[in-house]
């Protein structure tokens, strides 16, 4: 008497298991990463859309940092928190306490602490000027503009 035999062994259960998990262990990684990189397209927009703020404050006044409450774009990136990108994901603050002056500024967005970009070494900060250039940082410090931007 033969019997038909149909299913899987426990050995090919664990060998289909393991396979998987495999596959999982590479592909999640590289997942994050993407995620992270589609993501700093809210750090650019955030600092196009105070830069163009700004300038309409200068437009208006002549200097980027007019009186107190004369532009309110002025008093946010001065704060204490700064301005928070759409998404949530960078803050967009004034560089240094003497970065803006009647005609220059340098803005800086920075992942905002415990988000999903906070652990964004490749790109960790952006920066942006009154002329346009372009700026991003590693974590490390190093120049990264050419990936970031």
């Amino acid at each position: 008497m033969r019997k038909d035999v149909s299913g899987f062994t426990l050995i090919e259960l664990m060998i289909g298991v393991a396979i998987i998990g495999i596959l999982a262990g590479i592909a999640y990684p590289s997942y994050l990463k993407q995620v992270q990189k589609s993501n700093r397209s809210d750090a650019k927009v955030a600092l196009s859309d105070v830069a163009q703020r700004l300038q309409r404050c200068f437009t208006a006044h002549g200097r980027y940092n007019p009186a107190p409450g004369t532009c309110t774009v002025v008093d946010e990136i001065q704060g204490a928190g700064g301005i928070t990108s759409t998404e949530g994901f960078y803050s967009v603050r004034i560089a240094a306490a003497g970065d803006l002056a009647a005609a220059t500024y340098l803005l800086t967005a920075t992942p905002v602490a415990g988000g999903r970009q906070d652990s964004d070494d490749d790109c960790d900060r952006f920066t942006l000027n009154q002329l346009g250039v372009r700026a991003a940082f590693t974590s490390g410090n190093a120049d990264n503009t050419d990936n970031c931007w």
